[in-house]
Parts: C-alpha cells; structure tokens; sequence
C-alpha cells in the first residue's frame, strides 16, 4: 500500500441500509495517492453501494468521507437519515471525484466533444477554447480522437466507456471511482477499456475500481478489497489477498470466476 503518499480519500464506518436491509456494515477505506485499489465481491455485496456513498449519490446513514482532507459536511434529518449539510460543497467535491458508471451515462444529446466540455465550461467556468484544446488531448489519449463530432448512440459500447472516462478526467479529479466498467460490454470490447485503465494506473492516477476483472484486480491493483455481507472480509494486496486465500468466501469467489473466465 501506497503508505507515504498523502491520503486521497479518507472512508471511515459507512453504513447503509436499505428498508430492514442492511447493505454496508462499517466499512472503512484510506486511498492513497496513486492507489488503485479493487473492490470485489459478489452481487449484492454492496461493491457499488459502497462507491455510490463516496460522492453522495447515496447518502449513507453513518459515517463519513474526506476528500483530501476534507470532510464531507452531513447533517441528521429529523427522522435521524443523514443529508448533504452544504450542497455546493457537495457538487464540488463530486466534480473532484471522476465517476465511471457501469451505463456509460453519457448525454445522448450531445456529440462527444460536447460531452467532454459540458463540465468544465459549466461547473468550473473554463473557456470554450481550453476545454476543446483539453477534451481533444483526452480523446486522443483514449484512442477516440475521430469521433469527437459523433453521438453516442454511433458507438460501440467499449468506445461510449473511453468517452465517459475521457470525460471524467477532464474535470481534472482528484480520485477515480469505477463502478464496473466492463460489466455492460461485449466481451470482446472489455480489453479496450481495460488498457485505458492500465495506462491511467501507470499515471499514478487514484483509482477504486468495483470489478469483476481478475486480471485487473491481480495484475494492475496494488490493493484488493473483497466484500461479503457489506463487510470487508479480505484486504491487502493483490499478492496477499491473491497468495494466502485465507477466507473461505474469497476462494469461493476467485474459484466461480475462474469456472466463468474458462468459459
């Protein structure tokens, strides 16, 4: 782990239920600059909830998060859920956390470019001309600099995820969050947005990653996170988490994902 780095994201006893469903028990994370750390579990362990409280569009019912050491500002309702004390703080913070959905979630509306632009002219009131010059470098970076003028909906699904990872870089964020890039993509198409993703670790990007990518989570992690039950069973990396399978529930996982991949 990346120890001396300063820490980027500062996750400490979140909780979250859902009804009588209680989806995440405690859970606490420190990233490192430069970390990548993934998350895995089965479904329904909560990976994504988990990742949807860091930027509260979940909101969770305790805990907290720091983004750089700042706290996200909470408050308790009557009813005593928990709610965003300062909603500017909140849309700022979240402009500093780079969200990758497992939808693509781009605007079907807007070209590519646009899509990619629409953020920093918005919300952090850059020029036309520095956000075209930034959206370009990060197009070409993603191997996509021909399609700025197309729509999504022109795209395959691994060249929509390249765009929405273009995009979120180009709020210029202080960490990545993931949440299963790859699962909604043709299997062919997996490798494309993977390679994004490696070159983004050789950055020395922070990155959390909820995947189901062995692969990543073995070779491009320096952390690896296993959830079960809304509680981390297994954590460390990628060599102890990997190596020593202490926990009977993570072998379970790695060995259904390693019938699933021989397929």
């Amino acid at each position: 782990m990346n120890a001396v780095a300063p820490v980027a994201l500062s996750v400490r006893n979140i909780h979250k239920s859902f009804g009588d469903h209680h989806v995440l028990k405690g859970i606490s994370l420190d990233a490192h600059e430069g970390d990548v750390i993934s998350i895995l579990g089965a479904s329904g362990s909560g990976k994504s909830t988990f990742l949807r409280c860091l930027n509260l569009l979940e909101m969770p019912d305790d805990g907290t998060v720091a983004l750089a050491g700042e706290a996200l500002k909470m408050k308790r309702r009557r009813d005593g859920k928990l709610q965003p004390g300062d909603r500017r703080q909140v849309d700022r913070v979240r402009s500093q956390l780079g969200m990758v959905f497992q939808n693509f979630n781009l605007w079907s509306h807007m070209t590519v470019l646009q899509n990619l632009i629409e953020g920093p002219m918005r919300v952090q009131k850059r020029s036309r001309a520095e956000a075209v010059e930034e959206a370009e470098a990060l197009l070409a970076k993603v191997g996509l600099a021909d399609k700025r003028g197309h729509y999504p909906a022109h795209l395959s699904g691994g060249q929509q995820q390249r765009v929405a990872i273009a995009r979120a870089l180009a709020m210029h964020p202080k960490v990545m969050l993931f949440d299963e890039p790859t699962s909604a993509l043709d299997p062919e198409l997996v490798g494309e947005v993977l390679r994004v993703m490696r070159t983004l670790a050789d950055e020395g990007r922070t990155m959390l990653v909820v995947t189901h990518e062995m692969g990543f989570a073995k070779h491009v992690s320096n952390r690896v996170m296993f959830l079960d039950q809304g509680q981390v069973d297994s954590d460390g990396t990628p060599a102890e988490v990997f190596g020593e399978l202490k926990s009977e529930r993570f072998r379970q996982f790695v060995s259904s994902h390693q019938d699933r991949n021989a397929h």
